[in-house]
């Protein structure tokens, strides 16, 4: 059974009250996302599997940790998702990063598929897709389908925001998925916002309205 982590640090926390204020601006938003997902990051890496490894210091020899295991490949969910990207690439360097596109049909409110690319050797790369709002579940849902069709073995997913209801959805259709959260908010409201939530996170991330 895949965990439910929220990752309630005091620095998130302060930090994402302050995402969440509508006078917060484009600019503001894009940098308070950024530290966010890395302190997040923290806590998603925890289980990462290490191994010993021999290094010299300038004192003399020693055997030190080293990261063992597979590589990372770090997903965001277009458009809001690109905003998650730049914190974790500062904990994973080495990561490659794929794209899912999707958008929400504004009748059916079910996601519809317009892009994807990922690496290659996603069988054998741990996955962390990264989308900052997990309101009914539906996008994420599809995004881990993608990616376990695509043969990916190892995936997790980072939300900033959830909603009971999204998280519940998400639960039922892949129960084996780490899933990890900065807050779990009240509810969605009638058009399937989170409330209270932070409004539009593409559109707050790239000033579009």
């Amino acid at each position: 059974m895949g965990k439910l982590v929220v990752t309630d640090h005091p620095l998130i926390q302060h930090k994402l009250t302050i995402l969440r204020e509508v006078e917060t601006s484009s600019m503001q938003f894009r940098q308070l996302l950024t530290e966010i997902t890395m302190l997040m990051g923290y806590e998603i890496t925890r289980d990462f599997p290490l191994v010993d490894r021999e290094i010299e210091t300038p004192m003399g020899p020693m055997i030190g940790k080293a990261i063992s295991g597979k590589k990372v490949a770090i997903v965001p969910l277009l458009r809001a998702g690109l905003g998650m990207v730049d914190g974790l690439l500062s904990l994973m360097p080495g990561a490659r990063v794929g794209h899912i596109g999707l958008y929400r049909d504004p009748e059916t409110l079910k996601p519809v598929e317009y892009y994807c690319k990922l690496p290659k050797d996603i069988a054998d790369r741990q996955i962390i897709i990264v989308d900052p709002m997990l309101a009914t579940g539906g996008s994420l849902i599809s995004a881990v389908d993608f990616v376990k069709e695509k043969g990916a073995n190892t995936i997790s997913c980072l939300c900033l925001l959830a909603a009971p209801e999204g998280i519940k959805a998400f639960q039922e259709e892949h129960p084996d998925i780490d899933l990890y959260v900065a807050c779990i908010d009240e509810k969605l409201n009638d058009h399937a916002y989170i409330v209270p939530g932070l409004g539009d996170a593409g559109d707050r991330l790239f000033g579009t309205k």
